[in-house]
């Protein structure tokens, strides 16, 4: 049987379409099938002139896209199963993530129309307007926006959600919303997939959200400094800290097991000032010279006789806060001999 070429009932200029198709797949690495339905001309036009010499846009018949797909390497086939509504096709030298970030970034703001879903949820929020006084607020109202007249303005009583995402936008609505300049559509290319390397790359994963990232590498460094600082594991990052600690904890241990060092005799002073009037505060002013009652005052002196236990606490309390380091050497003596 003889064989029969498709391609011989296929017009040329299609033919030129696909072989166009082919050619610009093997010579850009990367890939990117987008979709452009809604987009008008106007700002495809001008979206192809501001991404120039970074990006090339091809739009032509899915048909047309899918022939070429499927003449082309085995690898990229895949991308076929993203063809939906109208498509086009961008190539880049960028990689894929820096590709989407573009044409994200390329998007504008349009005003919704009636009979349309909200993308998202749909905000208008408190504060004047740039309304003057009269029919205004009645329609706003009626579009499902409180406003009333303040200080001879027109005015947006409360923030108010006035269509949820998925929510059909109607006709008072929609045109509210474009005389309020609430624009609620981006339009622009859809990425729908990428490939690149022989890796096929979806929306989904190419959606990447940067500042959510960078939170998460500065969770991960500090997390890795404090667990270096805890197990005690040097690095050029960590040593200040651990020596920092180190001092820290050997004057601490110095301290608490009286080892008389230069660099800690001024706290093992102030802690022994502390103790002896503790105890002086427990003891008969009789077991006392005249110098360390003098020194714990009058009031200290008496409450040693008159006072209740929770009394003596509290004085002991008051007696720790106004101790001074210069005291502490002749307290220490008066308490001793």
């Amino acid at each position: 049987m003889e064989e029969v070429h498709h391609s011989s009932h296929i017009p040329k200029w299609k033919i030129d379409e696909i072989e166009d198709i082919k050619t610009k797949i093997r010579e850009y690495p990367v890939i990117g099938l987008v979709g452009i339905h809604g987009l008008p001309s106007k700002q495809l036009q001008k979206m192809r002139s501001n991404i120039r010499g970074t990006v090339f846009i091809k739009v032509c018949k899915n048909t047309l896209i899918r022939r070429a797909l499927e003449e082309s390497a085995d690898e990229i086939k895949p991308l076929e199963r993203y063809i939906d509504q109208e498509m086009g096709l961008v190539f880049s030298k960028e990689n894929s993530f820096k590709l989407y970030k573009l044409l994200e970034s390329s998007k504008t703001p349009a005003p919704i129309k009636a009979g349309m879903e909200a993308p998202v949820d749909i905000i208008v929020e408190k504060g004047p307007t740039a309304f003057p006084p009269g029919p205004i607020v009645g329609e706003l109202q009626t579009a499902g926006i409180p406003a009333r007249i303040e200080g001879g303005k027109v005015v947006i009583r409360e923030r108010k959600v006035v269509a949820k995402q998925g929510e059909v936008v109607s006709q008072k609505l929609a045109a509210m919303l474009n005389r309020l300049e609430i624009f609620p559509l981006e339009l622009g290319l859809e990425v729908k997939a990428t490939f690149e390397d022989g890796i096929l790359l979806d929306a989904s994963n190419l959606a990447i959200d940067e500042a959510q990232y960078s939170r998460n590498f500065i969770s991960a460094v500090q997390q890795a400094f404090n667990l270096s600082v805890n197990v005690a594991y040097p690095t050029k990052t960590t040593i200040t800290a651990l020596l920092v600690k180190a001092v820290s904890e050997s004057r601490n241990l110095a301290v608490n097991a009286v080892i008389y060092e230069p660099e800690i005799m001024d706290l093992l002073l102030s802690k022994g000032q502390i103790q002896m009037l503790a105890l002086a505060c427990l003891v008969s002013d009789e077991a006392l010279d005249e110098d360390l009652i003098a020194r714990l005052g009058a009031q200290v002196a008496v409450s040693h006789v008159e006072a209740k236990p929770q009394e003596v606490e509290e004085v002991s309390e008051v007696a720790e806060e106004e101790v001074t380091e210069d005291d502490a050497a002749g307290g220490l003596g008066a308490l001793f001999g």
